[in-house]
């Protein structure tokens, strides 16, 4: 009766610190290998570059898009470029013509 009275009350003393040790181990494990852990920062930072590229990319076809449709503007329309839309999205294109995209 002793011997189980003995054991009874050392894992109470031993529940409250062991509990402690999981719980600071569990939050220590998620800083490291967790998904916003340690061990994910490679991958953020390879995601960023990839990003800031992405970005740069639709850009510039941004300002391309802006420069094309500045050529389209009702008040002052570039004739070159409102003949090759119209011969293009409405098939106006002569038989004996040559049609070189610039795209």
């Amino acid at each position: 009766m002793g011997g189980a009275a003995r054991s009874f009350g050392l894992m109470r003393r031993v529940f409250w610190p062991a509990l402690a040790l999981i719980v600071v181990g569990n939050f220590a494990g998620y800083a490291v290998a967790g998904p916003n852990g340690l061990l994910a920062w490679g991958g953020y930072h390879r995601d960023l570059q990839a990003r800031k590229l992405e970005l740069v990319q639709l850009e510039a076809q941004k300002r391309q898009l802006r420069h094309r449709s500045a050529l389209l503007d009702p008040r002052k329309a570039d004739p070159d470029m409102a003949d090759e839309l119209v011969r293009r999205d409405l098939g106006l294109v002569r038989p004996d013509e040559v049609i070189v995209p610039l795209d």
